[in-house]
């Protein structure tokens, strides 16, 4: 039995475009895979009639998207401690630590934040993430802190994917960078897609990207190093790790991205961070209830404050 029916005209023909794919881009928080079983299963139809995930989508066509009733998560409530920013009785923000996972995986079944949120939450999580990801309308990587947004019900999960998607939530991001950024400010566009030898990276590919837009400056130089803030305009994944390497200037800490420039800071500096330095300091968006905007900022973890009380203090010995 579906819990709740959502409809879209199409407002234009997008030739060359999948049912699937458009519903993807509409609706980011739910995976492909999601959106093709639901097609499959009937559970959304073009013009009432059963269609396949490769149906390309026609100006005027109404699309009916029936959102199943969510199931019990199989995830195990755990009372795990969480940093609210903010909460009422539709949506949560919280202060997200680092080496806490997002959502239960193979090798991750618990100690999760799903986990964490289960127990808090006492089943006001939206269904629309499935049974692994109740609730979550984006993510940050396990090693990422900061501001981090659940959903308590379909619609506002709905209305929160639909401002990501349409890239109307503010994302500004502290980072420390290895190197010294020679500019004070500038933008990143280079498209990014998953990297071809090496499936869990990304990579910039712009004959097979998509699309990606960063844009920063800097906050304050460091020996060998350097703070900068970063503000995401996509939100592709590891977007600021691949956009900052690609500069020539990887993340501190992040071995994934830059083993060899993070050695080479730890020579000149004697420091190692025990992390990527990426902390999501500040999220604003409009609250789909009250219509007001909304913006929560996240203390910097300590790690992250020792990491610039170092290079600072080495700077100048």
């Amino acid at each position: 039995m579906s819990a709740r029916v959502e409809a879209i005209v199409i407002e234009k023909t997008l030739p060359a475009e999948r049912l699937d794919t458009f519903l993807r881009a509409r609706f980011p928080a739910v995976s492909r895979g999601a959106i093709q079983r639901l097609i499959e299963q009937g559970e959304i139809k073009v013009d009432g009639r059963v269609v396949k995930p490769t149906h390309m989508p026609h100006a005027g066509e109404r699309v009916e998207v029936h959102w199943p009733e969510a199931r019990p998560a199989q995830a195990r409530p755990e009372e795990l401690p969480l940093e609210i920013l903010y909460e009422d009785e539709t949506l949560l923000v919280l202060n997200k630590p680092a080496g806490l996972v997002v959502h239960p995986a193979a090798g991750h079944e618990e100690h999760t934040l799903v986990n964490a949120l289960l127990h808090h939450c006492a089943g006001q999580l939206s269904g629309i993430g499935g049974v692994a990801r109740p609730g979550i309308v984006h993510r940050l990587d396990k090693e990422t802190t900061g501001c981090l947004v659940v959903a308590k019900n379909d619609e506002t999960h709905l209305a929160l994917s639909a401002q990501f998607a349409g890239r109307k939530v503010e994302k500004k991001y502290a980072l420390i960078t290895c190197g010294e950024l020679p500019r004070d400010q500038g933008e990143i566009r280079a498209a990014i897609a998953r990297h071809p030898s090496h499936r869990k990276r990304m990579a910039v590919d712009d004959d097979m990207g998509r699309a990606a837009h960063t844009s920063y400056r800097v906050l304050e130089r460091l020996r060998s190093a350097t703070l900068v803030e970063a503000a995401l305009h996509t939100g592709r994944t590891h977007q600021i790790r691949v956009h900052f390497q690609f500069l020539g200037f990887p993340l501190l800490g992040d071995l994934t991205y830059g083993n060899r420039q993070n050695q080479r800071l730890a020579e000149l500096t004697g420091y190692r961070a025990p992390r990527q330095m990426l902390h999501a300091e500040v999220l604003r968006f409009i609250h789909p209830r009250s219509g007001r905007p909304l913006k929560l900022h996240a203390p910097r973890p300590t790690d992250f404050i020792d990491a610039l009380e170092v290079l600072r203090a080495d700077r100048f010995t």
